[in-house]
């Protein structure tokens, strides 16, 4: 390696290497595909080794441009920490700010939280992904994430913010009407159960608990989804009981929209936290995020 590769270079590679899309990862740095590709193609020739698999359609990374992004991902946003904080003199947020929380609590920070936030804080560029699954946020480039307070990584610093939450099998009047309802999980047999399948690809199991007796149940149902509103949507239709997050449903209870049952046998669980590495500064803008969700609540 004759000279060493520039900011720009390794920027425009991680941008390639995140996106799998030339045309995306240039619209996020605010320059052209090609000036893009032409970066790549530098810091590959100083690298002499390929880092990316190009072709018409698609873009992935060779096994050396996988570790190189492993490594260089939690490096770039280290130096991105220091470069704006140095910035922030005036402690003014600015730049990119990327959260990552699942479909339902995406669709609560929108509510409010973001809306608030977007309103005080409009020099920061504000990026929510949802995803159910179990995402490393450092080496995908998210600053922070909100998961279940058992479900935290335990080298992150995690904020509690959420309150106890449970699950809860729910159903509209209409398809409940006529039907002796179960007094416990076994009795759900012969209901049409919206079934649950997430990205791992096995069905969610139905989990209760009620006197220390815990039981899991395999549910019964024509219908799957993949996403706990699908679920939602599935049982204000009459389509079924689904088994979704109470928070999510909680405004449907108290309108009568939706009926509970087994309401004694769904046991609470930790709430939500919102957590960040701990090895790294936190951006003026993840402090101003965390004072917004402070301040509007999160249910």
């Amino acid at each position: 390696m004759n000279e060493r590769p520039t900011f720009a270079e390794l920027n425009a590679f991680l941008a390639a290497a995140r996106y799998r899309n030339f045309r995306k990862a240039a619209d996020e740095l605010g320059i052209a595909p090609s000036t893009l590709s032409h970066f790549i193609q530098r810091l590959e020739a100083r690298l002499e080794t390929r880092l990316l698999h190009r072709s018409t359609r698609s873009v992935s990374l060779t096994a050396a441009g996988d570790a190189l992004a492993l490594r260089l991902t939690p490096l770039i946003h280290g130096l991105d920490d220091a470069l704006t904080e140095a910035a922030n003199t005036k402690n003014t947020p600015r730049g990119i700010l990327r959260v990552l929380a699942s479909d339902v609590v995406a669709t609560l920070l929108m509510e409010a939280v973001v809306p608030t936030f977007l309103n005080e804080y409009p020099h920061v560029q504000f990026e929510l992904a949802a995803n159910s699954g179990f995402v490393d946020i450092v080496a995908e480039g998210f600053d922070a994430a909100f998961r279940l307070g058992d479900d935290v990584p335990k080298d992150m610093i995690a904020l509690k913010f959420g309150e106890m939450s449970r699950m809860m099998v729910v159903g509209s009047p209409d398809y409940l009407r006529g039907r002796r309802l179960p007094s416990s999980p076994e009795e759900l047999e012969g209901f049409a159960c919206v079934r649950s399948r997430p990205a791992s690809g096995v069905p969610y199991r139905w989990e209760f608990e009620k006197g220390g007796k815990r039981i899991s149940v395999e549910p019964d149902g024509v219908l799957t989804v993949n996403r706990s509103e699908l679920a939602l949507q599935a049982a204000l239709r009459g389509l079924g009981v689904s088994y979704i997050p109470e928070r999510l449903c909680r405004g449907h209870l108290e309108t009568g929209a939706l009926l509970s049952l087994l309401d004694g046998w769904s046991p609470p669980y930790e709430g939500l936290c919102l957590y960040y590495p701990g090895h790294r500064l936190v951006p003026p803008a993840l402090r101003a995020f965390i004072d917004v969700v402070k301040k509007v609540g999160l249910t």
